[in-house]
């Protein structure tokens, strides 16, 4: 596992490069791709997957009524590349760019970036959206200290004039592009994924928030043995709000558990009475406790790396978590012997947040917030421990592998 983690996150420059990868590993375990626009033809056991845009959503049928969902996102901070991105004068050409999310930008810096996401070409009267990757990477080069001699007191890039180079003199970057009409392109880290550690414990990449998720989604939806229908839904724009046609305020994954509903020959009441029998875990990471700066975490909710899985809460609503979820999922990990902690933000911090209240709006199902511990989120490079993924998709797995049941009396957990 190890090893294809970090290939998934070396080539998983964007969302939709994720998505993707995500559908090329659930092809080589037998999903069959879904056109949204054509006929759901299922059989009871058959596995399923479709794509929208940098959004995957992928499923085990069962004819069972009821849902166990995982909800995770694909995109990470970065830079965007604007129409018209090639800022040219007689000595140096850098790439127009804007921010991506709420990165930590000074990061960015004398690091290795590609220009990657997906072009769109016409041939004939069809539009073609293409995956790209550039194939030369650049860099956003620092102003040296000897003439930015408070950088180390105070540091703070300037978004419109701190940009990626991308050649000396002028550059074509649409002969490069070969002739295309349209893009979505980003400024994306590429370094390597790399380990650290005594004992090689730590992993260090790009795009560990929230692609950890991701991958141990797909992994745990391959292996299990689902009871009742099973879905993984990976969507896009979480770093901005999933507003988007692929993201978790897209009706994506609702017309889906609809349209697997209708299959299931239940009317819309009966459809109804099954989410309230369903689960929707949203795994996105949180922020382990930093050895170097402990203050910022909570008193006594304080996850560490290696801690094993995460449950998340916050009195605000920015996770979705309450006393009955938290129980349904400490009760599913604790019969599969999954090691897990709990984070709160410090109550004078905001906190972030993630997917799965947004997700809510547009599906009201039971609903949790999990995800592994990590350090340095939305950075260049962040890190977590590799033994956290294992217990993650052992902890996703396990849940799939279970159902709930609503009755009077309470949650049946089966």
């Amino acid at each position: 596992m190890k090893e294809a983690f970090k290939r998934f996150l070396q080539t998983s420059y964007t969302a939709y490069h994720a998505a993707e990868n995500c559908a090329n590993m659930l092809e080589e375990a037998g999903f069959s791709r879904l056109a949204e626009n054509g006929r759901f033809d299922l059989r009871e056991g058959g596995k399923y997957y479709l794509l929208r845009g940098g959004a995957i959503v992928a499923f085990v049928y069962r004819k069972e009524a009821g849902f166990s969902v995982v909800a995770s996102h694909t995109d990470s901070p970065c830079l965007k590349l604007k129409e018209n991105p090639a800022l040219s004068d007689e000595r140096f050409t850098r790439l127009n760019c804007e921010p991506y999310g709420g990165g930590l930008w000074y990061t960015f810096f004398d690091r290795p970036l590609r220009i990657a996401g997906r072009i769109v070409t016409a041939q004939g009267n069809t539009l073609r959206a293409s995956l790209y990757e550039s194939p030369f990477r650049t860099v956003l080069p620092s102003l040296a200290i000897h003439m930015n001699r408070d950088a180390n007191e105070k540091f703070a890039p300037d978004l419109q004039k701190d940009l990626p180079l991308l050649s000396l003199g002028k550059c074509d970057l649409a002969a490069i592009l070969e002739g295309a009409l349209s893009f979505d392109l980003f400024a994306v880290p590429d370094e390597a994924p790399f380990e650290s550690g005594a004992s090689g414990e730590f992993l260090s990449a790009p795009r560990i928030d929230n692609l950890s998720s991701v991958f141990a989604s797909i992994s745990a939806l391959k292996e299990a043995d689902c009871k009742r229908t099973c879905v993984v839904a990976a969507l896009d724009s979480e770093e901005i709000g999933s507003r988007t046609h692929d993201g978790a305020g897209s009706g994506f994954l609702r017309s889906v558990l609809l349209r697997i509903a209708e299959a299931q020959g239940l009317t819309p009441s009966e459809t109804e009475a099954a989410y309230a029998d369903s689960f929707l875990l949203s795994v996105d990471n949180a922020h382990a406790v930093h050895p170097n700066h402990p203050e910022k975490c909570d008193p006594t909710n304080r996850p560490v790396l290696g801690g094993g899985i995460v449950l998340k809460g916050h009195a605000g609503g920015a996770y979705t978590t309450d006393a009955m979820t938290s129980a349904v999922v400490k009760t599913v990990l604790g019969r599969a012997g999954v090691k897990f902690q709990t984070f709160y933000n410090r109550s004078d911090l905001r906190s972030g947040s993630t997917l799965g209240a947004i997700s809510l709006g547009q599906i009201s199902l039971p609903s949790a917030d999990i995800g592994l511990a990590q350090l340095a989120m939305h950075s260049a490079v962040e890190t977590m421990a590799h033994s956290d993924l294992e217990a993650l998709t052992a902890g996703l797995t396990a849940f799939f592998d279970r159902s709930t049941r609503a009755t009077k009396e309470g949650v049946v957990v089966e």
